[in-house]
């Protein structure tokens, strides 16, 4: 389900600081895009957590109202958040996936004390060039 939300960003002493209206929620950025994305990442954690407590997503509020209420020198701008994405990439439960090595690799592996799960995550991170998390 992909959403768009209106976010307030005002130039702060060393932040952007982003007011997000409909969640009442603030964050903050080094720059636009940083603020923009801090701003995604706040109402995509916000929103899947409510959706987890059963709770409704708030309608995105009318814009010119939002600019209407904003401080003069504040930037308005939408911020679009697919919560299905957003949860399917920050789920950080584990599955289980069932993998055949040859009998003597497993023995060798076995005997080194080898945990299979952090090689084979390590390997897939390597694989896919994946440095975060």
């Amino acid at each position: 389900m992909k959403k768009a939300y209106p976010i307030v960003m005002t130039k702060g002493k060393e932040f952007i600081v982003v007011y997000i209206p409909d969640f009442n929620i603030n964050t903050q950025g080094k720059d636009v895009p940083d603020a923009i994305e801090m701003a995604r990442d706040a109402i995509g954690i916000m929103g899947i957590d409510m959706q987890d407590d059963g709770e409704t997503l708030p309608e995105a509020s009318d814009l010119a109202e939002v600019q209407a209420n904003a401080p003069a020198e504040s930037i308005i701008s939408l911020v679009d958040v697919d919560f299905t994405e957003y949860r399917r990439k920050n789920d950080m439960r584990s599955v289980k996936k069932n993998c055949t090595i040859p009998s003597w690799l497993n023995f060798e592996a076995e005997k080194a004390g080898i945990n299979f799960s952090a090689v084979l995550q390590a390997a897939l991170k390597s694989e896919l060039n994946i440095t975060e998390r």
